[in-house]
C-alpha cells in the first residue's frame, strides 16, 4: 500500500507548477484525476522532447514524467455540462488543486466560497505566479516570470555580467514542493478538526524563501562559480572534449590534501586546471573522495541517467507508454520503507473517461458517451 492511498485528488492544474505536485502524491498511492480537454490543450503535452510525431499529444516526454500514476479524463469547462460533470468530480475529491488565469475557478462555479457551501471539508489548493492576494494577484506568466521577480535571475551568471535567467521555469520546480506539503499540512489540519481550507502558494515566495539567506548579506555580487566562503569553489576541466569536475575547498586541511592528491605547490586555478585536465573525472572524483576534499563529476543528461548511484537506489523505473514505450521515468526522491512509493506511467488524454465517469462517479453510461460525442466531455 501507497501511504496515501484512499485520498481523492481532482486535478485541475496543467503544464508544471501543479502537475509536479499532484504527481507526488499520486506516485505515493493517492487517486489523482487529471482533468484535460481536447480544446485547450495542456501546454505539457506540447512540451519537448518528443516521442516521434510533436502532434501526438501523447508523446511528450515532458509530460510523461510530470504526469506519472494518474488519471486522465477530458471534460470542456467553457460547457454548462461539462462543468456539471467537473462539479461531480469535485464532490468525489478530498482535494482540488487548480493553477488556473485568477478568477477563472469562481467563473464557472468552482471557486472556494462555491465549493465549501456543498462540501465544508474540501481542501482548494491554488498556485499561481504571485498569489490571490497583494498588488500582483492576478499576474499571469510563467516560473521563468517567477525567477526575475524572486531575484534569482540578478545573482545568476560571473560578476559584471547581465542577469541571467535560470536554464528552466525554476519556479515550476520549487513551488510544487511547498504545495505538497502545504496539502499534506491541511489534509492533517482536517483530520482533526473536520475544516477545509484553501491554499494559496505562489511560485515567488518560494523562490525567495530558497535563496533568503544570501538577502542577509550587506551587500550581494555575482560571482559566477566562485564563492567568498571557501579557498576553492568551482570547476575545473578534465579529460576529455566538455568535461569537468567541481571541486570546493572550504579549510586548511582539505586544501592541503588536494595539493598533496593532485601533486600540485598552490591553490592557483591554473595549476589546478593544468593537474585536472589530463585526468578521467570519474577516477579523480575517486581519488579526491578518498582523500577527503568535497568535489563532483560535472554531469551530463546521459551521465545522470546512467548514475550507478540513482540506479541503485532504485530512482529510475522503467515504464511501458503506448506512445513513448518502454520509458525511465523518475521516481520520489526519498525512499519510505513501510509504505513504498508504486510509480505507474502518465495517461494518454481522455484515457479514463469512462473508467472515472460510469464506474467510479456512477453516470449513466448512455449519458457520458452522449456527452463525450457532442463535446462536454472533450
Amino acid at each position: 500500500m501507497g501511504a496515501l492511498d484512499g485520498l481523492k485528488i481532482a486535478d485541475f492544474s496543467w503544464v508544471g507548477a501543479g502537475p509536479r505536485a499532484t504527481k507526488d502524491l499520486a506516485d505515493n498511492g493517492a487517486t489523482v484525476i487529471k482533468i484535460e480537454s481536447r480544446r485547450r490543450l495542456d501546454l505539457g503535452r506540447l512540451s519537448p522532447p518528443f516521442a516521434g510525431d510533436p502532434k501526438d499529444v501523447d508523446g511528450s516526454a515532458f509530460f510523461a514524467q510530470t504526469n506519472t500514476s494518474k488519471k486522465s479524463v477530458t471534460i470542456n469547462l467553457s460547457d454548462p455540462r461539462g462543468i456539471e460533470a467537473a462539479k461531480k468530480l469535485v464532490a468525489w475529491a478530498d482535494v482540488v488543486v487548480e493553477n488556473f488565469g485568477y478568477g477563472f475557478m469562481e467563473r464557472i462555479g468552482l471557486g472556494y466560497q462555491e465549493l465549501k457551501k456543498n462540501k465544508p471539508d474540501i481542501i482548494l489548493a491554488s498556485v499561481s505566479v504571485a498569489g490571490r492576494t497583494g498588488p500582483m494577484a492576478g499576474f499571469r506568466g510563467y516560473g521563468n516570470s517567477a525567477a526575475a521577480h524572486s531575484g534569482h535571475a540578478w545573482l545568476t551568471g560571473e560578476a559584471g555580467s547581465p542577469p541571467q535567467m535560470p536554464p528552466l521555469a525554476y519556479g515550476d520546480v520549487v513551488a510544487p514542493m511547498f504545495l505538497t506539503v502545504a496539502i499534506l499540512a491541511a489534509l492533517e489540519h482536517r483530520a482533526r478538526t473536520g475544516e477545509g481550507q484553501h491554499i494559496d502558494v505562489s511560485q515567488i515566495e518560494p523562490m525567495v524563501h530558497v535563496i533568503a539567506d544570501l538577502y542577509a548579506q550587506d551587500e550581494i555580487e555575482k560571482t559566477g562559480n566562485d564563492d567568498a566562503g571557501f579557498l576553492v569553489h568551482g570547476v575545473f576541466p578534465t579529460l576529455g572534449d566538455d568535461q569537468w569536475i567541481a571541486i570546493a575547498i572550504e579549510n586548511e586541511a582539505q586544501a592541503e590534501a588536494l595539493k598533496r592528491t593532485l601533486g600540485i605547490g598552490s591553490l592557483d586555478r591554473e595549476a589546478i586546471c593544468a593537474a585536472t585536465s589530463t585526468e578521467d573525472k570519474f577516477a579523480l572524483f575517486d581519488r579526491l573522495a578518498a582523500a577527503g576534499i568535497p568535489a563532483g563529476p560535472v554531469l551530463d543528461g546521459k551521465n545522470v541517467f546512467e548514475n550507478p548511484e540513482l540506479r541503485a537506489t532504485g530512482h529510475f523505473v522503467k515504464l511501458d507508454h503506448p506512445v513513448l514505450g518502454p520509458s525511465t521515468m523518475p521516481a520520489p526522491p526519498y525512499l519510505l520503507h513501510g509504505t513504498p512509493a508504486r510509480v505507474d506511467r502518465a495517461p494518454c488524454l481522455g484515457e479514463h473517461n469512462r473508467e472515472v465517469f460510469v464506474d467510479m462517479l456512477g453516470l449513466d453510461a448512455a449519458e457520458v458517451e452522449a456527452l463525450i460525442a457532442e463535446g462536454s466531455l472533450a
